[in-house]
């Protein structure tokens, strides 16, 4: 749960974190009792407890092939991130990886700590991926293989333009947003969404961890492995990694913000691709990893800190954009809102302000055209004076003391919350 100086200073956050600590005990509950299944679901909370909680929403079916595609390519992903691996041996299980998931006896040990677990012990995946029906099957062997190829092209390849920034963040995510897309047809709850809109989606989230990882991946052991492109990040320093030093303070931000402005670029297809969805699961499955990207992007964006250390959204904003986020107009209301913080921060010495204020205004645009602005639950905006679109509902002084007593009972001590990941 949240430090007590948070809850005591956003009262409101207190009921959603104790709820979504509930739901979380709730799905540990849930995991089914054969050995397979339960490995993958127990490891699915390991290396995820955001994403293992918002997939139980989902019908049994849909939510296994899903609990499994999430963690076949977790694994492929966990085979691309070893830096330890030689070249020679990584190109070709990335290529084969797509065969490996029919293969019972097939592991291979890479990653460490729970991804370790994962790779050592991936029979388990392959059991509960062949007893998927066949319509999932054949869409996660589909993306596998063509993320594979995708990823083994990239070892030996620099991110030297946005089209090869582009390429790459399709092969890691958008080609996951095909996947999903095609998961959710094969069970017959949705449409067959459009490629280009389910890209975007991949890539707004994979973008947004990229900037928001940059010192991660730059102080990674045995060796550094970056994605941020050349295109853009030498238009501000001679190398990547100058951004991290403090010298480098004013250039570091306005590569930073020329960054978060590329990503801004995919939310009108991903406001387009939730606002066709159909069963309620799905939807909310999907909006709300894209509502915590856009919340991260307005906090990353002029923020020196993503250079210094770890930004993230408050546990109690990730617990209540969890709990509220219901309906399009919730979505609607997120984008628009976190669409105003970014631009409170925007500088007008920033090069590419202009840029930016005009990928928001596009973005509110769309939210105001949808007409669902005022039928909102969701505001995450808490200063009202300073964003005249914002209603933000208001607490009785009691709440303050109800948090003190819940936490004095010792909630606060094994609510340990993670905040969502992208």
């Amino acid at each position: 749960m949240g430090s007590l100086g948070a809850v005591m200073k956003h009262p409101d956050d207190l009921f959603p974190l104790v709820k979504l600590k509930m739901a979380m005990r709730h799905a540990e509950k849930q995991i089914p009792p054969q050995p397979h299944w339960c490995f993958c679901y127990t490891m699915l909370q390991k290396v995820s407890r955001s994403f293992a909680l918002v997939i139980q929403q989902l019908d049994t079916d849909l939510r296994n092939a899903v609990c499994i595609f999430y963690l076949v390519l977790r694994a492929l992903d966990t085979v691309e991130d070893d830096t330890s691996v030689a070249t020679d041996v990584k190109v070709p299980i990335l290529i084969a990886f797509h065969r490996h998931v029919y293969d019972r006896d097939w592991h291979f040990s890479c990653g460490t700590k729970e991804y370790k677990i994962l790779m050592d012990q991936f029979h388990h995946v392959s059991t509960a991926f062949l007893e998927l029906g066949r319509n999932y099957q054949e869409a996660i062997e589909d993306i596998t293989k063509r993320m594979g190829a995708g990823m083994a092209k990239f070892i030996c390849k620099e991110v030297e333009t946005i089209d090869d920034y582009d390429e790459y963040c399709h092969y890691v995510a958008g080609l996951v947003g095909l996947g999903l897309s095609k998961l959710f047809h094969a069970s017959g709850s949705e449409d067959l969404a459009p490629d280009h809109l389910s890209n975007s989606m991949g890539l707004f989230l994979q973008k947004t961890n990229i900037i928001r990882d940059y010192l991660e991946d730059i102080n990674e052991i045995p060796k550094s492995r970056m994605f941020w492109p050349r295109q853009i990040w030498s238009k501000y320093v001679d190398k990547l990694e100058d951004l991290k030093y403090e010298e480098n303070s004013v250039k570091a931000v306005q590569c930073l913000n020329d960054m978060v402005t590329n990503a801004l670029l995919h939310a009108e297809d991903c406001l387009k691709y939730m606002s066709a969805l159909r069963d309620l699961s799905i939807f909310r499955f999907c909006a709300i990893p894209q509502v915590m990207a856009i919340g991260t992007l307005a906090l990353c964006y002029n923020n020196i800190e993503v250079f210094r250390g770890v930004v993230k959204m408050r546990r109690g904003l990730t617990a209540k954009v969890i709990d509220r986020t219901k309906t399009m107009a919730d979505v609607y209301g997120s984008f628009f809102d976190f669409s105003c913080m970014i631009k409170s921060k925007v500088d007008q010495n920033d090069p590419n302000a202009a840029k930016t204020l005009s990928r928001l205004e596009a973005i509110q645009k769309t939210c105001r055209e949808s007409g669902l602005l005022s039928k909102r639950k969701l505001y995450v905006l808490p200063n009202k004076a300073s964003y005249s679109s914002t209603i933000y509902p208001s607490f009785p002084a009691s709440l303050s003391t109800l948090a003190m007593q819940i936490i004095a009972l010792g909630v606060q001590r094994d609510m340990g919350l993670q905040a969502c990941e992208i």
